[in-house]
């Protein structure tokens, strides 16, 4: 997925491609880095390793943006409408997150299943009112991690997901003659 940095020209392709415990395996504009987290902080935030070099990282998802904080650096960036054929790997959201405190009122998926973009993930009650979390792409669900009928809290991870694994040419998913 394309990320416009707010106030700026400058425009990142970011990939995930692998998610592993507490470390994430991303493309960022063609480089590939491992980003683990050493130590989860209060309010949201993380201690995070990036290569050789840790930093204390605060983010958010606030009407269609995200925020992150980095040591004394803050940045916003919006995500940059799709141009023609997406890439058929790699995740924009590995994890469905709670944008609002409220109560897991449906899960449509199971672990293991395949999804399409715009499928419904879980739905949510919050004041009386009913969200639908829905996929941004196509995934396998890796972990369900909320239940029917739990209360959850804001940015609780509910659903993670990975990406659906390319069939290999010749593989064990070709037809045998």
């Amino acid at each position: 997925m394309k990320f416009r940095l707010a106030g700026s020209s400058d425009e990142f392709d970011v990939e995930v491609i692998a998610v592993a415990g507490r470390s994430t395996r991303v493309r960022v504009s063609g480089r590939e880095e491992l980003v683990a987290v050493i130590e989860s902080i209060f309010a949201g935030g993380e201690i995070v390793r990036i290569g050789r070099r840790a930093a204390r990282v605060f983010s958010t998802r606030r009407r269609g943006s995200i925020w992150v904080a980095a040591g004394p650096a803050q940045f916003e960036f919006t995500p940059v409408e799709a141009r023609g054929v997406r890439r058929a790997h790699g995740l924009a959201t590995p994890e469905i997150t709670a944008p609002m405190p409220g109560k897991v009122v449906k899960l449509p998926v199971t672990e293991g299943q395949q999804v399409e973009a715009g499928d419904e993930l879980v739905v949510l009650e919050a004041m009386k009112m009913e969200t639908a979390l829905r996929a941004e792409s196509k995934a396998l669900v890796k972990q369900i991690q909320a239940s029917v009928g739990q209360m959850v809290d804001h940015g609780a991870v509910l659903i993670v997901l990975s990406p659906v694994p390319s069939p290999l040419p010749g593989g064990a998913d070709s037809p045998t003659q």
